[in-house]
């Protein structure tokens, strides 16, 4: 490996010895040529052809970063290429830096343009759609329902599109009462992703609207490439609004599907999924009432053949016969209960009449009924023996009828 020879330092430079412009403008361009050539790539921001002119100008930008370079390509070199140089096309090109003294300005010379293959493109797309599905930046969890019924909708949308009128007829048409917020950008080139960011900050901010649709037509895979760039994605990750992607048809899927809250396959389809169908909800109601009537309808009907079931058996035909067969059962039953007290009493009067001939057999006037007599003492004692009572004694004779007085002798 050889050592380029070093080349001697500048004089330096005073008020007294200043460099003149040319000077400023050499040395610029000497540093300039020191970098050799260089592969950048880009996006086509600015290209007007020139017919006839033998260099076409055109400006390349890192849509990322925001920044741009001027590049200058022989009509020939354009003419061999391969690329299509159009704004918003993506391209390599082999060129060398040059400073031009004669304005002070600084630009690409191109030797060759390539274009950037749609694989590469996809490759990226895959990449960054792993990064971000990394992060949960399409996780079901982070998707908000959108409004059954939004007053107010945000919609963005190319200017004067197709998609724009497909929306907003298809959802008028549904729920005449839905207004729209329309922000018209552009949907392709190099502006497209910055555009669509500021007209989704604008609605999100807007607390009347109440879901954002972002609404594109169909179109080549490079058309789309600004739905799947990171700086929107991440923008649309961010809305607190419920918004609603509806880019090209169904087959196309940039990013910007996967993050949004509600995926539509067409600008058509977006405009069927942000409102209800006037027609069907009122077919929906109708529906309901019909089946509230007929269940409502059907309960009473049931209800009141469980009521005429109960109506008519007997007990509440004749209500009263219950209490008859009560009243039967309790007449029988005191019937039976007098038998029994009768009995009762009969059997006790037999037993009184048995208790009341034995006390009689056994008592002391049954006795004197037969001619006996008790004799008694003043002091009430009874004599059972001579010596019980002295002669002159006065005793009391107690006979069955009375009492006689005595004396002992």
């Amino acid at each position: 490996m050889t050592t380029a020879p070093s080349r001697p330092a500048a004089p330096p430079t005073s008020p007294e010895a200043p460099w003149s412009v040319a000077v400023v403008s050499e040395k610029i361009r000497g540093w300039i040529a020191r970098l050799g050539d260089v592969w950048v790539e880009g996006q086509v921001v600015q290209f007007r052809e020139r017919p006839g002119a033998w260099v076409q100008y055109l400006v390349l930008r890192d849509v990322d970063e925001q920044v741009s370079l001027s590049v200058s390509v022989l009509s020939s070199v354009l003419r061999t290429s391969t690329a299509t140089i159009a704004e918003g096309a993506r391209v390599l090109v082999h060129a060398k830096p040059d400073f031009f003294k004669g304005n002070g300005s600084f630009s690409l010379r191109a030797a060759e343009i390539r274009p950037v293959g749609i694989g590469e493109l996809l490759a990226r797309i895959e990449h960054l759609r792993r990064v971000l599905a990394a992060e949960g930046l399409f996780d079901d969890s982070r998707k908000v329902r959108l409004p059954f019924l939004p007053h107010v909708v945000g919609l963005v949308t190319g200017r004067n599109s197709d998609a724009k009128h497909d929306v907003i007829k298809n959802a008028q048409a549904r729920w005449p009462q839905v207004r729209f917020e329309v922000r018209e950008v552009a949907v392709q080139g190099p502006s497209a992703v910055r555009e669509v960011r500021a007209a989704m900050a604008d609605l999100d901010a807007r607390p009347e609207v109440e879901v954002i649709v972002v609404a594109r037509g169909g179109g080549a895979f490079e058309d789309l490439l600004p739905f799947s760039d990171e700086a929107l994605v991440r923008a649309a990750a961010a809305c607190r609004t419920p918004l609603v992607s509806a880019i090209g048809h169904e087959q196309d899927s940039p990013l910007l599907d996967l993050v949004a809250d509600l995926r539509a396959s067409t600008p058509t389809d977006a405009a069927k999924r942000i409102v209800p169908d006037v027609a069907e909800e009122r077919r929906g109601i109708d529906q309901a009432r019909r089946s509230m009537r007929q269940a409502l309808r059907a309960r009473l009907d049931r209800e009141q053949h469980g009521l005429d079931g109960v109506r008519s058996r007997p007990v509440l035909a004749r209500p009263e016969t219950m209490v008859e067969h009560r009243e039967r059962e309790i007449g029988h039953t005191i019937v039976h209960a007098r038998h029994l007290l009768n009995a009762a009493l009969l059997h006790a009067s037999a037993e009184v009449a048995e208790l009341c001939a034995t006390v009689r057999t056994l008592s002391p006037a049954s006795t004197l009924q037969r001619g006996y007599a008790v004799v008694q003492r003043p002091d009430g004692h009874v004599v059972r023996e001579p010596g019980d009572a002295e002669t002159g004694t006065r005793v009391r004779l107690r006979l069955a009828e009375g009492e006689l007085p005595a004396t002992i002798d």
